[in-house]
Parts: C-alpha cells; sequence; structure tokens
C-alpha cells in the first residue's frame, strides 16, 4: 500500500513529502506530519539545499537528502570531487542561476 500511495501521488502532481506521509499513514502512522518528519532528520537545523551537485558522472543521488532535496536543482559533472575546484563550481551555480524555479510548480 505505501509504495501504490506514493506511485499514485507522483503521477497525480503531488509532490514527494506529500505522498511519503500518505504512505506513513496508510500505515497507520497518523500523527506524522512534515514537521515531525524534518524535525527528525539528522541535520534537523539545517535549511534544505537549494543546489545539490553530484560529482564523477554519476546520475543518482545516492539516498542524499532524499527529504531535504526535494525541491532542490541538481547539477551533474563528470568532474571527481577531489578535482572539482572554484571553476566547477563558478558553472555550477551559474547553470543554476539560469534555470527557472517552479518548487513543485509548473
Amino acid at each position: 500500500m505505501a509504495c501504490r500511495a506514493v506511485c499514485i501521488s507522483s503521477e497525480d502532481g503531488a509532490g514527494a513529502h506529500e505522498a511519503a506521509l500518505l504512505a506513513a499513514q496508510s500505515l497507520g502512522f497518523r500523527l506524522i506530519d512534515e514537521d515531525i518528519v524534518a524535525r527528525n532528520l539528522y541535520a534537523p537545523d539545517m535549511p534544505d539545499p537549494d543546489l545539490v551537485i553530484r560529482t564523477s558522472g554519476e546520475l543518482r543521488i545516492s539516498n542524499f537528502l532524499l527529504w531535504q532535496s526535494a525541491y532542490a536543482e541538481f547539477v551533474f559533472t563528470e568532474t571527481l570531487w577531489p578535482d572539482f575546484g572554484p571553476r566547477e563550481l563558478r558553472a555550477a551555480i551559474e547553470d543554476y542561476a539560469s534555470r527557472r524555479r517552479r518548487f513543485g510548480g509548473r
């Protein structure tokens, strides 16, 4: 049932946060809301990222900040992490700055 709730929510345009909450509630956890989840993450006082940069040519996020990065923009680069420097950071920020952010809207 939890997977079904996530899949249905994704199809009808609902966000990942809502899908996760529906899944938890379908399992009987009625008192869970976004604030409770956010307060119980590893770093609850850290703001959600606006930009996530994935190095080394990987096109996955490997379970990294899944909840927090729901509305983040992603930049994927072939550069390996040890070689990622000011030039690559500038390119990622320029790419990010050129985007029109919709925060889940269309």
